[in-house]
């Protein structure tokens, strides 16, 4: 090794001179914790989303399905967002190879990358020690747990927006525009994950800078305008190229009812979500109303419900005590202040993000509210930091002690909803954090040791709540469209048996309109997972759905076939995978099924292209049956499977149609009780 080796370790593990000697080791040893937590038990969600891991194999296959995003690597269509997500989990594929530890590993690398964010923002403005609250804050938030490793767009949102927001506050330490036009590339690149919810932070972030930021007004415009042009470039080249590329020569954009990501960007992924009118949707709130929808109820406590409490709010109370104490500490600190200005950025995002979660009345799961984990995080550790070095003066040991006492109370609702979960946690939590809170009342009369004896405690108990319900997602299998974490809990979803949601475990409310808009039976949740039990649902073309108690196996998957469902991968058994890969190589497609998820599951377990025939509902209207037809006739497609996961809807109609026509014109043969039709073998009798 040499001098220049040496000396690079050194500094990596001594880190900067100013630190305390444990700082950089005790950083060093919460990124190796986080690491070894999120891996453990990784591959028991195997595929995790059925629908994300098709597109990642597709392309792991396919350079023109990696760009586009698409389901199949024949390109038919794409998924119903960007495709930015997808790009780290297809690399690695293409690098290991298709199995669960290659598609979840970078998610698991985004979760590292966040809490090293968060402490590199923290300790900053502050010191190592708050930074280390901070990243074990969002380590420990059982939503943070269980998507970072998960395959959604939303650990890549997560880890941008933290970067985002981390940015900015070097920005108004400095007033140097490059720090405000890489922020503006990473909402740019979220955007490119998920489309209009990376914007939710931008109003706060800009507001901010434009009043706080230490450089004339004129340059403060500039360096907007520069920030506001990196989110273009950032986020629009993309776009651009999809819009700007013939569609004759690209896959439908999923999710689209014009073939338009514009549509799909401000229609069902934006407008939408905020007024639930979503074409296209599997159903959602009503639009205009007041009180909720299909999706929960809405208001300013949502956050706080029995379905999403447990997810992410625990630490929600003393964020905002904290903030709010932040504020009036900095008060009297000049317009520049960094301190100050860190405490609105981070505060901004949480608050903005809070507000739009809670009344939006569109598409809304519970998995969401991972973007809110990387905001309270650092104002928990920089508010209690704050006030610590202040803990002389009696309002900031009384609002430690509020804060502690709000902690403790609200750990104790949220466990308290998890019947039979662990009751002796809820004690702990409570009668720990009251003793710590009446000790941090007193901090500045303690010797030092029990002072630091008081804040441990007040720390442990205050993680206590959410770490279990983090070991408890990180035991169990997640997968299906709709997950979340820890245990079953009165009133909402959770983990256990029929832990998908609502009386059957799908949708809130348990019960999804069929194909005619009726609703339709609850479906079974599976046991000891969450986010699993799925409705049912008339598919178009008429066949029952995973509802059908006829067709449903006692782990809540389709029936013997392994029929597929709206929200999870179809179960293919061994025969109907040796049928499918007969002669597969002869066809584009092996096979056709209405829903991205039902056609997800057979293109996971055979290797091949299988057309997803109305995108993820069933909804979209692609291919037509004009289409499907000249498909067929030119030998590109197999198999047609029955059944599947699709929805009514404006779409459904072409779906229907292709469901009828195949029906009254090919012979079918049954596998295991899944019917599949030869496109190469017309009925005799049609």
């Amino acid at each position: 090794m040499t001098v220049h080796d040496q000396t690079f370790v050194r500094r990596l593990w001594r880190g900067r001179p100013e630190d305390p000697r444990w700082a950089r080791p005790a950083f060093l040893a919460l990124l190796l914790a986080t690491l070894l937590l999120y891996l453990a038990n990784l591959s028991a969600s195997g595929y995790a989303n059925s629908f994300y891991s098709a597109a990642v194999q597709a392309g792991s296959e396919s350079w023109k399905a990696f760009f586009f995003g698409s389901l199949d690597a024949a390109n038919a269509i794409t998924v119903d967002k960007p495709p930015a997500a997808l790009w780290p989990m297809a690399l690695s594929v293409r690098l290991f190879g298709l199995h669960s530890w290659a598609i979840l590993l970078p998610e698991v690398l985004m979760g590292v990358g966040t809490v090293a964010v968060v402490y590199a923002a923290v300790r900053r403005r502050f010191s190592p020690a708050a930074g280390l609250i901070a990243g074990a804050v969002l380590a420990l938030t059982p939503v943070a747990a269980l998507m970072f490793r998960f395959n959604n767009p939303d650990a890549m949102l997560a880890l941008l927006m933290a970067v985002a927001c981390h940015l900015v506050v070097r920005a108004l330490e400095d007033g140097r525009t490059r720090w405000i036009v890489w922020a503006g590339a990473a909402i740019g690149f979220a955007f490119l994950a998920k489309t209009l919810q990376a914007f939710l932070i931008l109003p706060p972030l800009a507001l901010v800078y434009a009043v706080c930021a230490p450089v004339p007004v004129r340059r403060r415009v500039a360096q907007l305008a520069a920030g506001l042009a990196a989110i273009v470039v950032a986020g629009g080249w993309w776009v651009a190229v999809v819009e700007l590329w013939p569609a004759s020569s690209r896959p439908y954009i999923g999710g689209s009812q014009s073939d338009s990501f514009l549509e799909l960007t401000f229609g069902y992924n934006g407008l939408g979500r905020l007024n639930g009118d979503e074409t296209g949707s599997v159903g959602g709130g009503a639009p205009g109303g007041g009180g909720g929808g299909g999706w929960g109820e809405t208001g300013w406590d949502r956050m706080f419900g029995p379905v999403i409490g447990g997810q992410v709010s625990w630490l929600i109370p003393a964020a905002l005590i904290l903030l709010v104490a932040g504020l009036v500490a900095t008060r009297k600190a000049a317009r520049t202040s960094a301190t100050r200005g860190a405490f609105l950025v981070w505060g901004g995002a949480l608050l903005t993000t809070m507000l739009v979660f809670s009344y939006m009345q569109g598409i809304f799961h519970e998995y969401y509210t991972v973007a809110l984990a990387p905001c309270i995080a650092p104002l928990v550790g920089m508010g209690a930091a704050l006030l610590w070095e202040r803990r002389e003066r009696v309002w900031a040991s009384l609002t430690l002690t509020a804060a502690m006492t709000a902690t403790a109370a609200w750990g104790y609702v949220l466990l308290n909803r998890s019947s039979g979960y662990q009751p002796w946690l809820k004690w702990l939590v409570l009668v720990g954090g009251l003793t710590a809170a009446l000790g941090l009342l007193f901090a500045a009369r303690l010797g030092r040791r029990i002072a630091l004896g008081v804040a441990g405690l007040g720390l442990v108990t205050a993680l206590a709540g959410p770490a279990a319900y983090t070991l408890t997602t990180l035991g169990e299998a997640h997968t299906g469209a709709i997950v979340t974490a820890g245990p079953a809990v009165t009133g909402g979803r959770g983990g256990g048996p029929g832990g998908g949601g609502g009386p059957g475990g799908g949708m809130p409310g348990g019960n999804m309109p069929d194909g005619n808009g009726f609703p339709g039976r609850p479906g079974q949740g599976r046991q000891g997972q969450q986010g699993q039990g799925r409705p049912g649902q008339n598919l178009p073309g008429g066949t029952l759905g995973d509802g059908n108690p006829q067709g449903e196996t006692p782990d809540g998957r389709g029936g013997a076939g392994g029929m597929g469902g709206l929200l999870d991968g179809a179960d293919v058994s061994d025969e109907a995978e040796e049928l499918l890969e007969d002669d597969a190589q002869a066809y584009t497609w092996v096979a056709a099924a209405v829903g991205a998820q039902n056609a997800a599951g057979y293109q996971l377990s055979t290797g091949g292209p299988v057309m997803a025939i109305g995108g993820f509902n069933g909804t979209d209207p692609s291919p037509t049956l004009a289409e499907f037809e000249e498909y067929v006739a030119n030998g590109e497609i197999h198999y047609f499977i029955a059944g599947g996961g699709g929805m009514g809807g404006a779409g459904a109609g072409t779906s229907s149609q292709i469901s009828t026509w195949v029906q009254e014109t090919f012979a079918s043969v049954t596998v295991d009780g899944t019917t599949f039709y030869d496109l190469t073998k017309p009925d005799a009798e049609g």
